[in-house]
């Protein structure tokens, strides 16, 4: 058989065999590849947009919806930035032993009880105080499924699940203004999309909240984003007994105004002052 022959019988083999048909299909939704870990959903370019796009509006509309925020995370971190970040990782001695043993923060990782018997300002009585002042639990972090490197999905269940303790170990609630002040930061930590993009439920804040935000807490988080270290590389299992003021001096993160302190003072002075002008009103 000629060359020529000899080519044109493989091309048509090639084209007819079932063994190495599937491997020449192109990705698409009616070819859909396996799943590279449990729980994981490959998606085409085309549907990561869609997603991307969809849970940003949607989260915007409802920014309580933890799972679009989540699959907003997943769907804008890729191709770059969540690789920056397991870089991050894997440059740091702590960061590479996180992924090496990858731990979960879960309340069957933590004993809550015993993290409450921890000395007052230590990291995990502060983390047991904080879930229960503002009635969360470890486990209400969605798992990721929408990142295709399977250490990269990791990285992001992790910053995913530390989240909390950056809340805690800053003191800042999880209403519309103490989030947006931890994902500010967050964003110039890790560089993650999605913290940034987070930052346009600033539209939805009233007057005074969105006065208090500029002149408060979007400085102090540029200021604590700016020079703190990388928190995706705190191995926060290995803290826990460690001082809370300490934590932040090494970390490099100031103490933000306490929100919750603030909105008290505000009501206050907003019950003296009605209860001032009734008073004029009796006796006008």
């Amino acid at each position: 058989m000629s060359l020529l022959g000899r080519r044109g019988a493989q091309g048509l083999r090639s084209l007819t065999s079932p063994s190495t048909s599937g491997a020449l299909r192109p990705f698409s939704v009616l070819n859909r590849p396996k799943p590279n870990y449990p729980g994981h959903v490959p998606l085409t370019t085309i549907e990561r947009g869609a997603l991307a796009v969809g849970s940003a509006l949607g989260s915007l509309v409802n920014p309580r919806r933890a799972d679009l925020i989540a699959a907003l995370g997943e769907a804008t971190a890729t191709p770059y930035f969540i690789y920056r970040l397991r870089n991050a990782m894997l440059s740091d001695p702590t960061g590479r032993r996180i992924l090496r043993d990858r731990p979960r923060i879960t309340s069957q990782t933590l004993s809550m009880a015993h993290l409450r018997t921890l000395p007052e300002n230590s990291v995990g009585r502060t983390y047991a105080a904080w879930l229960d002042r503002e009635g969360v639990s470890p486990d209400t972090r969605d798992n990721v499924q929408y990142i295709d490197d399977e250490e990269c999905a990791y990285v992001m269940q992790r910053y995913r699940e530390c989240h909390d303790f950056y809340h805690a170990v800053t003191g800042l609630p999880i209403f519309v203004e103490g989030e947006l002040a931890l994902k500010a930061l967050e964003f110039l930590n890790t560089l993650l999309p999605m913290t940034g993009l987070s930052l346009f439920a600033f539209v939805r804040m009233k007057p005074a909240e969105k006065e208090r935000f500029l002149s408060l807490h979007l400085p102090w988080a540029v200021r604590s984003g700016l020079g703190s270290k990388e928190l995706i590389n705190v191995y926060w299992e290995e803290v826990l007994e460690k001082d809370v003021d300490e934590l932040r001096a090494e970390l490099n993160i100031e103490r933000p105004p306490d929100l919750r302190e603030i909105r008290k003072m505000i009501r206050r002075q907003q019950k003296e002052q009605k209860e001032k002008e009734k008073q004029q009103q009796m006796m006008g």
